[in-house]
């Protein structure tokens, strides 16, 4: 943290600390208890087609400010291009992005923006990343129970799910203010 607040400073940039992750969404969905009226018995689409796409995230636990990305992959080459354009997203600030040490997310083959400095979380400890508690709230509350008939609307439902966190930066922040960021920063 203190050499990103040092090139932050150098650059006359403010420091944003973001935590970083990505999801896998698809198909393929785990039918999950609902409410159903009295008289009805509740019925539940269940399928299990797997097909997959990657929600690429980053949230900003301070202020609740997100990120999103929609990419075919969890490879290297769409991690760059979700760096890419978090640099350009947040030009105006450094980014001090916390990830985990997924094989993409520390590939010799990435080229880190100038704006942008990766810290990593400890190995086998996802409870820490902020991050994680954005994708529970998306499963739960835009996927759950939901069959897709395709990818396209794997994509669309994606957005809404973007869109819907996005939207809501006090909500964010009540789930990934975590005390030991807050203490931290």
């Amino acid at each position: 943290m203190r050499k990103a607040r040092r090139v932050a400073a150098a650059r006359g940039r403010p420091l944003r600390v973001m935590f970083a992750d990505e999801a896998r969404f698809g198909r393929m969905n785990r039918p999950r208890p609902c409410f159903s009226k009295l008289s009805k018995l509740g019925e539940v689409a269940s399928q299990l087609i797997r097909e997959y796409i990657y929600l690429y995230g980053a949230v900003s636990p301070t202020d609740g400010t997100c990120a999103f990305l929609i990419l075919p992959a969890s490879d290297t080459e769409c991690f760059q291009i979700f760096l890419d354009t978090l640099s350009k997203k947040f030009s105006r600030w450094h980014i001090l992005l916390v990830v985990d040490g997924a094989g993409n997310h520390n590939s010799g083959d990435l080229v880190i923006p100038a704006n942008v400095t990766l810290t990593f979380l400890p190995a086998y400890s996802p409870e820490l990343n902020p991050q994680e508690h954005i994708w529970d709230e998306i499963r739960e509350n835009i996927f759950k129970n939901y069959a897709a008939k395709s990818m396209d609307e794997v994509c669309d439902k994606l957005v809404e799910a973007a869109l819907y966190i996005e939207r809501n930066p006090k909500m964010v922040k009540s789930m990934t203010s975590f005390p030991y960021i807050m203490n931290s920063l």
